[in-house]
């Protein structure tokens, strides 16, 4: 499966907040949880300077 985009991401998030769906133990709940930690990981991977890895204090 490839992995979604930061602006497929973005957009997904955006319907299920529009959707008004709540993070609870729900299918929907679980999925937009998942969604929201998804997003988080990839903007901090996007926005990461990669000459921070130089020296072997990369955060990957």
């Amino acid at each position: 499966m490839n992995d979604l985009t930061l602006d497929e991401l973005k957009a997904l998030l955006s319907i299920f907040e529009r959707a008004a769906v709540k993070l609870d133990d729900s299918t929907e709940g679980r999925l937009f949880a998942q969604l929201q930690k998804q997003h988080s990981e990839r903007e901090e991977l996007e926005s990461m300077d990669f000459d921070d890895c130089l020296g072997g204090a990369c955060k990957l």
